[in-house]
């Protein structure tokens, strides 16, 4: 069996790399955690063999959670009615109890039904159903995967499969989902993480998606020198990265439908083509980036580098960036204020 971990930079081809180990001849099980990237993925599949194959079956996580792992062996044990993405109220119960686990309304708590699979003693029934069905295990936004989801992910990598995750560490803007202090630390650190998929027994490769083939060399130094995300430019083409506070100028940019705007946070308080930095992860058809920045963001832009901003705003950022085709322009939030919506 070949097991590997592949981790890629942006624009180099993640989604691209698991559509093309897809064939009609072997059963291929692939799991995403976002609804956008499932309708990417379903998208490209259809793209490569012109209809969508008996022999691929493709999962957002939580259904595959839900729907594959749990509901053929505990749904009528239990009596549960599917799944909540509600914390739970309380931490009193026991693991043994199944209110640790389920609502008062029978309802699952996302953030547990892996765990709760786990203290099933189910992970080997769960190995055998997959193995059972399927050839090929591929997972997509690997990054995305935490707390007790985490963990589960590596034990059911275990599977007698030829298995592929593939991911970018540093595109880390959200979790599949968290449970008190249940793996906080998993993506503090990108050395320790990949040691977590070494001792799963993964093979580790950040070697073949390492050139973002969407970024121009422009980008990827910026990206490189500024946020502090190694990222290489799969050729020699230059694009214009600069920062306009210019109040005409900014005008001008926010007016054009050509050139997307990505906020922090609240696009849809603004009436133009935009979207939130985190959101945009995923998508490839930008050309000319606008990255709108706030106070904090402004003040590291003078100081000339983004290098020591909150991690998780840093990876936010890296997404942002990282979606231009074409030139990158930042503006400050401030000389928009006057569009935004109340």
């Amino acid at each position: 069996m070949d097991k590997s971990v592949i981790f890629a930079v942006a624009g180099s081809g993640k989604t691209s790399r698991l559509v093309e180990r897809l064939n009609d001849e072997e059963n291929f099980l692939i799991v995403t955690y976002t609804d956008s990237n499932y309708e990417n993925l379903r998208y490209k599949i259809i793209q490569k063999f012109g209809y969508f194959p008996e022999n691929i079956t493709l999962y957002t996580y939580f259904r595959f959670l839900h729907s594959f792992c749990y509901r053929p062996f505990l749904r009528s044990k239990n009596g549960t009615k599917g799944v909540t993405f509600k914390l739970p109220t309380s931490y009193r119960y026991s693991l043994k109890d199944d209110r640790y686990y389920i609502s008062s309304s029978r309802r699952l708590y996302a953030n547990r039904l892996a765990k709760l699979i786990h203290e099933s003693n189910l992970i080997c029934a769960v190995l055998a159903r997959m193995e059972k069905y399927f050839d090929v295990f591929l997972v997509d936004e690997v990054q995305d995967f935490a707390g007790h989801d985490f963990n589960f992910l590596m034990a059911i990598s275990a599977a007698n499969l030829n298995i592929t995750f593939v991911g970018d560490f540093f595109q880390h803007t959200f979790d599949t989902s968290r449970d008190g202090n249940v793996n906080r630390s998993l993506h503090s650190n990108y050395d320790a993480y990949k040691a977590r998929f070494e001792a799963a027994k993964l093979r580790v490769d950040t070697e073949s998606l390492k050139q973002s083939r969407r970024c121009s060399k422009s980008v990827c130094d910026f990206i490189t020198e500024k946020i502090g995300v190694s990222i290489e430019a799969h050729d020699s083409r230059e694009s214009i990265v600069r920062y306009e506070d210019d109040p005409v100028a900014v005008f001008a940019i926010y007016n054009d439908t050509n050139t997307v705007k990505l906020f922090y946070n609240q696009h849809h308080k603004y009436s133009c083509y935009s979207q939130n930095w985190g959101m945009s992860k995923g998508v490839d058809w930008y050309h000319d980036v606008c990255v709108v920045l706030n106070p904090a963001n402004v003040k590291a832009w003078k100081n000339g580098s983004f290098l020591n901003i909150n991690n998780q705003t840093r990876n936010k950022l890296y997404v942002a960036c990282s979606r231009a085709r074409g030139n990158l322009t930042f503006v400050p939030e401030s000389v928009l204020s006057n569009f935004k919506r109340s």
